[in-house]
């Protein structure tokens, strides 16, 4: 691994995951605000990283697939933590986060073989909507004097701006990993044809 000033970033954007967690699920609800700013500063991270690669020409292979993986965990904590403080359903959670996990095995595999997955235009989509998804969450929970938006504490969970948001971006999230699958067919056959070779021999 070649730790230059992308690379760093990347890793900096996964060291402040965890602290992103712990401040965001703290009995002060005053830190929730810091994590808000930890979460910021991190997503910024992923936008500089990547201009700072382009610009001067600091692409790397890991990189390549560590950067994405960086926005997954950040993303899908955040995620996390809003259904584990009830602010949305785990079953919209484990969908994407599931989804993402297949599709980055999928570009791990990609990148093993020399042939690298191209991001879709839908996937950049699905990127934008969970991180505005998680800003706005972030945001609300933040201003005083708004509703609660815990699923527990209201009658009709499934008519919160919360809930139909997310299954939004969760739509999102299934159809561009659907897309991906039909565009990178060969890489899954590939995928299938090592698995199958491995387990014949062995």
């Amino acid at each position: 691994m070649e730790l230059n000033i992308p690379n760093q970033l990347t890793i900096l954007r996964i060291l402040l995951t965890p602290v992103f967690i712990l401040l965001f699920i703290h009995e002060n609800p005053d830190l929730k605000l810091f994590a808000a700013i930890v979460f910021m500063i991190a997503s910024f991270t992923d936008w500089y990283d990547g201009y700072i690669a382009r610009r001067f020409k600091m692409v790397s292979r890991w990189g390549q697939y560590m950067d994405p993986l960086a926005d997954k965990i950040l993303v899908s904590s955040a995620l996390i933590v809003f259904a584990y403080m009830d602010y949305i359903y785990w079953w919209m959670v484990i969908i994407i986060v599931i989804r993402d996990a297949v599709i980055t095995f999928l570009r791990s595999f990609a990148l093993s073989i020399g042939r690298p997955i191209i991001t879709s235009n839908l996937a950049k989509w699905k990127t934008f909507s969970q991180m505005g998804f998680v800003f706005i969450i972030l945001l609300y929970v933040n201003l005083p004097g708004l509703p609660d938006i815990r699923l527990s504490n209201n009658a009709h969970p499934w008519q919160l701006w919360t809930t139909i948001s997310l299954f939004i971006v969760t739509f999102i999230t299934v159809l561009s990993g659907i897309l991906y699958f039909i565009s990178n067919w060969s890489h899954l056959l590939e995928l299938w044809h090592r698995i199958t070779k491995k387990l014949w021999i062995d």
